[in-house]
């Protein structure tokens, strides 16, 4: 077959230097649309399922990680389903058989979800992971306040509430969690002697602020000939709001307050910060984390020309400063191939023309390697396969094979019609060149 190959090439040169053509120039415009990252994603199709609840990890695991796991056991295409229980969190890791399409596990776990969700407890708040894998965190940054006018508070809120969203909104981008600082809430600290005082149970308390921290709509009323919305503004934004939430009523018809059982102020949730990161100290950030599928280098240079066009609108005295960027990592892998391509295509093409003297020759490597190394992007973007460095190292590797393959064949040749020349050259040298080929 090889042999059949190789004579159909020689006859048909004119049309294999047009396919290698049309190849190169597919090749081309492909790697504009390969994925590139630093990282080969060696891990499985996984969905994340998370659920939220004020409770013990022995109640959430019966109550809540056992359901969900029982249930997801008859999913189509399912390898293993772990399951792992902490205070108010459950998180349940559905793992898929190899080549399943990510999209469409996500889409069978929500439909067995579906299943269970009116089983669970009230209060239990379910939902599915980011669309990513293991090595989607590609980027994050810290808001530095080089002026200390701003408190961690007031930083993660800029976060949470501005920053988060323009960055998420970048194409290719799946989440953008925010770390560090402080979440600011309303903390009502209850004083049980006066609960026991005027005799109100502590869930009562609880159910006056709930219900208290509501809106309700009405109807419209018609009035010569207008129409009015009616409706009950009750949502609390301040303090004085919460103390004014009437808990009960007396016998005599006076309403107990909130702030006559409780004291009510505005205080931080404690938040883990950005350790150190670059001597930057505790302070507020963020992690970029990239949709499966995507090209990393490119999610990242939208991230950042999204972060500089940001800037301005920055508080005063805030600067982003990245703390990790793994673009650096990505273009340095690429120059490393670019550069042992150069310094491969130099050498062998040096050795032939020191023992052959024959500049020709020589060309033959000079051609063949990176037409070779640019065409094996094809067969990489057809099996979805991202250009990384271990992709790349298989490529510098292969770059080995190719040199043997031309030298051999040049030498082989180079002997073939050295011997015809000094054989009076006897026959068709066209079939001289093909014999060495195919031998």
């Amino acid at each position: 077959m090889i042999r059949r190959i190789i004579v159909f090439s020689a006859d048909n040169r004119w049309l294999v230097l047009l396919g290698v053509v049309a190849l190169g120039a597919i090749a081309v415009n492909l790697l504009g649309a390969i994925r590139l990252d630093a990282l080969p994603d060696l891990s499985d199709t996984q969905v994340i399922v998370f659920s939220r609840w004020d409770r013990s990890p022995d109640v959430i695991e019966d109550q809540v990680t056992y359901p969900i796991v029982s249930s997801l056991l008859g999913a189509p295409q399912v390898k293993a389903i772990r399951g792992y229980s902490d205070f108010g969190f459950s998180y349940v890791y559905v793992i898929f058989k190899d080549g399943t399409d990510l999209y469409w596990a996500r889409s069978r776990v929500l439909e067995y979800l579906s299943k269970i969700q009116p089983r669970l407890p009230q209060g239990v708040a379910t939902e599915l992971g980011p669309d990513a894998t293991g090595v989607g965190w590609v980027f994050q940054y810290a808001l530095v306040d080089r002026t200390g006018r701003l408190s961690p508070d007031e930083l993660r809120a800029f976060q949470d509430w501005n920053l988060r969203y323009a960055v998420q909104s970048v194409p290719g981008v799946s989440e953008v969690a925010s770390i560090g600082g402080f979440v600011k809430q309303y903390q009502i600290t209850v004083d049980p002697n006066r609960l026991v005082a005027f005799d109100i149970p502590l869930d009562m308390v609880v159910r006056a602020i709930r219900q208290s921290n509501n809106e309700g709509g009405g109807r419209v009323v018609e009035w010569s000939g207008f129409e009015y919305m009616v409706r009950s503004r009750g949502y609390a934004r301040s303090v004085t709001d919460f103390e004014n939430v009437a808990v009960k009523t007396t016998a005599a018809g006076v309403p107990v307050l909130l702030r006559h059982v409780a004291r009510v102020e505005i205080g931080p949730e404690i938040r883990r910060g950005v350790s150190d990161l670059d001597g930057l100290g505790d302070t507020v950030g963020g992690i970029v984390v990239m949709r499966h599928g995507e090209n990393a280098l490119n999610v990242i240079h939208a991230v950042k020309e999204r972060l500089a066009s940001l800037e301005a609108s920055l508080p005063k005295g805030v600067d982003i400063v990245t703390t990790y960027d793994r673009s650096g990592l990505i273009e340095r892998a690429m120059e490393t191939l670019r550069h042992e391509l150069l310094v491969e295509m130099v050498i062998v093409s040096l050795v032939i023309l020191l023992f052959l003297w024959h500049v020709p020759s020589a060309v033959v490597p000079i051609v063949t390697i990176p037409v070779s190394v640019l065409l094996s992007f094809i067969p990489l973007f057809l099996l979805g396969i991202s250009v990384n460095i271990m992709s790349l190292a298989g490529i510098a590797i292969s770059i080995g094979v190719l040199v043997d393959g031309a030298i051999v064949e040049v030498e082989n040749a180079y002997n073939k019609i050295h011997r015809w020349i000094e054989n009076g050259r006897q026959g068709d040298f066209y079939h001289v060149r093909l014999e060495a080929l195919t031998e």
